[in-house]
């Protein structure tokens, strides 16, 4: 990695991870500003995938991107030069001979690649996982910043990562919807929503689509609870219910739901509205319907917000690299945008605080979190 602004400078973007709403406006925004002031700009597809895996992009897994690349796709969903949550390259799926799967290092292929590209700096946008990757190049001597991205909005040191406004704005609709169609059928709805481990979306999407009960990662839940919250609704005329759970919800004394695990990936969570609808309805007796809205979460165009603060992480980035910054991740700190250390964004995973003020104003509403 070059230490000087020689001409031309060049910067590569990579984006990993989960799809977030916004990410095609970060990639706008850091072309855009790289373009203005003079540097080359590339993509590299699907993650790292297009230098640690090249064979698997006869047109190159490496792509100019231009003015012309990135025009008109700040409305738009998903990202233009792709994403993963595979083939992490801290830990990378590798079959041995016997057909083992074991995981490796693959981070130094990562920095000889990005080196015989002739690339400067790295953008690296994405989440805990692609942050984490991000400080180990930068250990290696790669110039790198990293963008905040989760629907999440589990990453420490910012206020907020893009794609949560439009993921909570989403779910909150649904909810919406939901409410008309269980009061005419005297349904309890369970929607299951997007949170492995922090409760934000949940929690949010809760609250403003006025749910009965809010099941999240950082209070295990007692069911019985849930179910009498349900009861006291029924005996006082109100004959529907809608509890919202986060994917990562477990029981008093249990796990989280883990439907799939396997090397270089995060595990994958799934299953837990199944079981709570499914218990509600032997506890209640009452007819009882799962909604998972999933995926759906992560798609579509960004909010206002969401569009806005992407924009400002993509220029940020081009900025931090101009005044030689490395090893940072940008972070939204109202009304600024500042600079936190790669190992300080990652060092801990930011969750909802049991005792904050929107934990206050829902119990105060009485939405029940299945505790005591």
């Amino acid at each position: 990695m070059s230490d000087q602004h020689t001409a031309p400078f060049r910067i590569a973007i990579s984006t990993g991870g989960g799809d977030a709403p916004g990410l095609n406006a970060v990639i706008r925004a850091a072309v855009l500003s790289a373009l203005h002031r003079g540097w080359e700009c590339y993509g590299i597809r699907d993650g790292f995938a297009g230098i640690l895996a090249p064979k698997e992009y006869p047109q190159g897994g490496v792509v100019p991107l231009t003015r012309d690349t990135v025009r008109g796709i700040t409305s738009s969903g998903g990202t233009i030069i792709g994403t993963t949550n595979r083939g992490n390259p801290l830990r990378y799926p590798t079959a041995a001979p016997d057909g083992r799967i074991y995981e490796r290092d693959r981070t130094d292929e990562l920095v000889n690649g990005l080196a015989a590209f002739g690339i400067d700096a790295l953008i690296s946008v994405g989440g805990d996982g692609s942050m984490e990757i991000a400080a180990a190049l930068a250990r290696k001597g790669v110039r790198v910043i990293g963008v905040p991205k989760t629907i999440d909005n589990d990453l420490d040191g910012t206020v907020a990562t893009f794609g949560f406004d439009t993921a909570v704005a989403f779910a909150t609709e649904c909810l919406d919807r939901l409410h008309s169609t269980a009061q005419a059928h005297r349904r309890v709805m369970v929607v299951e929503v997007m949170g492995r481990y922090a409760g934000w979306i949940a929690l949010y999407a809760g609250i403003a689509g006025t749910a009965n009960a809010i099941l999240i990662p950082e209070i295990p839940y007692d069911l019985e609870r849930v179910a009498a919250k349900i009861r006291r609704r029924d005996a006082e005329g109100r004959l529907y219910s809608i509890v919202v759970v986060a994917e990562g919800a477990r029981p008093v004394g249990g796990q989280a739901s883990v439907i799939e695990h396997e090397a270089g990936r995060a595990e994958r969570l799934g299953g837990i509205g199944e079981k709570v609808a499914q218990g509600l309805r032997e506890l209640t007796g009452r007819e009882t319907r799962l909604v998972v809205l999933g995926h759906l979460l992560r798609g579509g165009s960004p909010s206002t917000g969401d569009r806005l603060l992407a924009l400002r992480f993509g220029a940020a980035a081009v900025r931090a690299i101009e005044e030689g910054q490395s090893g940072i991740m940008v972070a939204l700190d109202p009304p600024s945008v500042k600079y936190v250390p790669l190992e300080e964004a990652t060092s801990r995973m930011k969750v909802v605080p049991v005792d904050c003020d929107t934990m206050l104003t829902a119990r105060d509403l009485g939405i029940c979190f299945g505790d005591a």
